[in-house]
């Protein structure tokens, strides 16, 4: 999720990392470079830590007759096909001119791809995998990034796939004559390649973690509420997830209705299916944008409870507790959004915390929860709550209390750069910790002159050490109601616990 353009990603980085995964083609095919799927040869990139295969095709491309269709698997080929270049992205406008997270809009319509990163395609050792879904609020985000470059999963023993999807109108926007969740029908069409296919890539099939950050979190969260999506996975990993949807069938309809009175144009198969997609983004373009505001924890163009697909929306799981019972590794940053402080007065404040639904009682009960802040940056932290602390807390409260193994973590290591989020532990920041790319171009930018490589080592590890074995180590105990031990990711990296007791009666009444 993309809750606030700004805050989303502020600041690019290079593309270095990207260079690591698509320019290293040694230039001839060997065993290692190529392998057979299910469906046809494909040549990647050797590379120091393993291989990338770029832009395998996991469905037909979106078009025509399928543009709002459930997704139809590749039809086969014989040649080998060259996969040494990132393919096409879902995405062709950024959230906003200047991101965070550097997110390539690549053009073309056969998005539906995906990237592999694997340490040996030939061994047969099994090794443990990482399905990646990334963020952008639904509606934007590249899984071109190199932020979610597998190079060090891999030089750590694992394989990492990431999923490109339809994003935004073609993607969730309910459409009559079409099926809803489209995207999440792309998700799962991944994922049932994964099986079909990653074993060719060294990978289990039977050991894979979906994981993903801000959207691609709360993605996470749907399809553990998805059925059909259950057999595909074994483990779960939502890093500041937008675990408020997948909303509920009323609220679909709705964005259904807002659409076509912000557009004029019908949400309906014939009115869109022959548009272009730079007609859909204008059109899209057209909506308000995911923010911190009114309802800030919904979002338009999101998963939703269509009752067969996802039988129930967020809210409903949580009381049903019919999502899937498996290991989760959950959390959020400590500053999420707080940066829009910088935007907020004494004057506006009040306008902005009643369109977020804050009475006066609960505003001084939030006063009580942060002593301290200016009310400008008590709006911050509010929203920041609203959108994806709050949320993340309760899916955790509930994993436990059904004695599911959980894990919970905040992470507040400050940035140091100069710029909006100098001394925040702000949204997305914790991506290349998790990652272990410290190392990649411009991080500093965003991170600081010298983000502590001690942090990412450690985040790093209990990471893999969660997707190798469903438990990330000794040092992280699990999250349970007697004492809610959570992990700490700082500087100085510790265990708290129940840090969260003010909170708690607000993020969970």
């Amino acid at each position: 999720m993309s809750a606030v353009p700004l805050s989303r990603r502020s600041l690019l980085l290079g593309a270095g990392s990207m260079a690591m995964a698509a320019g290293c083609s040694s230039g001839t095919s060997t065993a290692s470079d190529t392998v057979r799927t299910a469906l046809g040869p494909v040549r990647g990139n050797r590379r120091l830590t393993g291989f990338a295969f770029l832009n395998i095709p996991y469905a037909e491309p979106p078009v025509g007759a399928l543009r709002f269709a459930a997704p139809v698997p590749p039809k086969s080929w014989t040649e080998t096909k060259d996969c040494t270049k990132y393919g096409p992205t879902a995405q062709i406008e950024q959230l906003s001119a200047v991101t965070t997270i550097p997110e390539p809009s690549i053009p073309g319509a056969a998005y539906l791809n995906l990237n592999v990163f694997t340490p040996d395609p030939s061994s047969s050792a099994k090794l443990p995998v990482l399905v990646w879904i990334h963020g952008g609020g639904f509606i934007a985000g590249s899984p071109a990034s190199p932020w979610y470059d597998g190079a060090s999963f891999n030089r750590d023993g694992v394989v990492v796939v990431v999923l490109g999807y339809r994003l935004g109108i073609e993607g969730f926007l309910h459409v009559e004559g079409a099926p809803d969740n489209r995207a999440v029908l792309d998700w799962i069409a991944g994922l049932e390649w994964v099986r079909d296919n990653i074993a060719a890539f060294g990978g289990d099939p039977a050991r894979v973690t979906i994981a993903g950050q801000s959207a691609g979190g709360g993605a996470v969260w749907a399809l553990m509420g998805a059925p059909s999506a259950r057999s595909l996975f074994r483990a779960g990993i939502s890093e500041s997830g937008a675990l408020t949807q997948p909303n509920d069938a009323e609220t679909a309809a709705a964005g259904a209705a807002a659409f076509t009175q912000a557009t004029g144009v019908p949400a309906t198969v014939a009115a869109l299916r022959d548009l272009t997609r730079e007609q859909l983004q204008q059109l899209q373009d057209k909506l308000p944008q995911p923010g911190v505001g009114a309802n800030p924890s919904v979002l338009q163009l999101a998963p939703v409870a269509d009752g067969t697909l996802i039988p129930e929306s967020s809210a409903a799981m949580l009381n049903s507790g019919r999502s899937a019972d498996v290991p989760l590794l959950i959390g959020f940053t400590r500053d999420e959004f707080n940066m829009i402080a910088a935007k907020v007065t004494d004057a506006t404040a009040p306008t902005m915390l009643s369109a977020m639904g804050i009475d006066a009682a609960t505003e001084n009960a939030y006063r009580a929860a942060y002593p301290g802040l200016t009310t400008p940056q008590l709006v911050g932290q509010i929203g920041s709550d609203l959108v994806l602390r709050g949320p993340g807390y309760r899916v955790a409260e509930d994993h436990a209390r059904r004695g599911r193994p959980t894990w919970l973590y905040e992470f507040t290591c400050g940035s140091t750069a100069s710029g909006p989020y100098h001394g925040m532990a702000a949204h997305c920041l914790d991506i290349p910790y998790a990652f272990d790319l410290l190392s990649a171009p411009n991080v500093s930018t965003v991170e600081g002159d010298n983000p502590p490589q001690a942090l990412a080592t450690a985040m790093h590890k209990a990471w893999v050490e969660f997707i190798t074995h469903g438990d990330p180590g000794s040092a992280w105990p699990r999250y349970t109601l007697d004492k809610r031990e959570t992990m700490i990711w700082d500087d100085n990296s510790h265990v708290a616990q129940d840090p969260f007791m003010a909170q708690r009666p607000l993020w969970t009444h």
